[in-house]
């Protein structure tokens, strides 16, 4: 079976505390972009093991670290499934705080999960894809949450952007998740992300933020210009998604939005 493997933005990002294990509690609201998206395709071989098979953009790490194969394991050694080759059509840039990698897991995992019958429940198979990582578990029910916790911890966050132009730019370079939190400082922010999210769109510049930004623009200007530019065209608001390096623009305009589309493939109504 195939499955789409789309990718997410986060709309504010507030990291809020350092935990005593060693995690920090953050407050976002992910939001699924499912223009941009990997293409996951699970085969059954009735062999033993599974073959990771990638194409697209050239995959950063070995087959046996890809999140494709962490999720096959997890499934194998958990419900017993087995023999099945994986091919990944790679199309969402990594390194990026757009969620690819984490995408492509879960939906191995619903791949595995309807292929071998098991049929879990969405609180089990939340469960199973926050093992793999922190937002990981988003992408199980890929709607509009509210993520708390380590960002695992989710509740349905009701946000209509129809009308919107979505505008994502890549800088070429990366910003490790480690380099991001060695940065951040946590902070309690005066208004919950929650309530200032129910303001117009218009109003969220300057007070929906991603506390990443800070360090991370001091240390990679071209990510700190890419938002500018953004806004500089027209963008209603901006924002670095997750801990970059991706930054994205939400225009009410789409003239002005395409206009932007020889800086940038990834332009979407949404």
């Amino acid at each position: 079976m195939i499955l789409r493997a789309n990718c997410k933005i986060n709309l504010g990002l507030d990291v809020l505390r350092r935990r005593a294990d060693g995690y920090h509690d953050l407050e976002t609201v992910m939001f699924p972009v499912r223009g941009l998206f990997d293409e996951v395709e699970v085969l059954r071989t009735g062999g033993a093991g599974a073959e990771l098979r990638t194409e697209g953009i050239a995959v950063d790490c070995a087959p046996e670290g890809n999140i494709c194969m962490k999720a096959f394991r997890l499934m194998r050694d958990r419900y017993g499934v087995d023999g099945v080759v994986i091919r990944l059509v790679k199309r969402v840039p990594f390194g990026a705080g757009l969620g690819g990698g984490s995408s492509d897991g879960t939906a191995v995992l619903k791949a595995l999960d309807t292929l071998f019958g098991l049929r879990l429940a969405e609180e089990e198979l939340v469960a199973r894809a926050a093992e793999l990582g922190s937002d990981t578990a988003f992408f199980v029910r890929d709607t509009p949450q509210l993520c708390t916790g380590r960002g695992e911890v989710m509740t349905p966050f009701p946000l209509d952007l129809g009308g919107m132009t979505l505008v994502i730019v890549k800088p070429a370079e990366g910003v490790s998740t480690r380099e991001a939190y060695a940065g951040v400082r946590p902070r309690m922010p005066e208004v919950p992300l929650a309530g200032r999210l129910r303001r117009p769109v218009a109003e969220w510049q300057g007070t929906v933020t991603n506390d990443f930004e800070e360090s991370v623009f001091a240390a990679h200007p071209a990510i700190r210009a890419a938002k500018e530019e953004l806004l500089a065209a027209g963008a209603l608001y901006a924002s670095m998604s997750g801990s970059g390096s991706a930054v994205f623009g939400l225009f009410d305009d789409p003239a002005r939005a395409a206009r932007l589309r020889e800086r940038t493939p990834f332009v979407f109504a949404l």
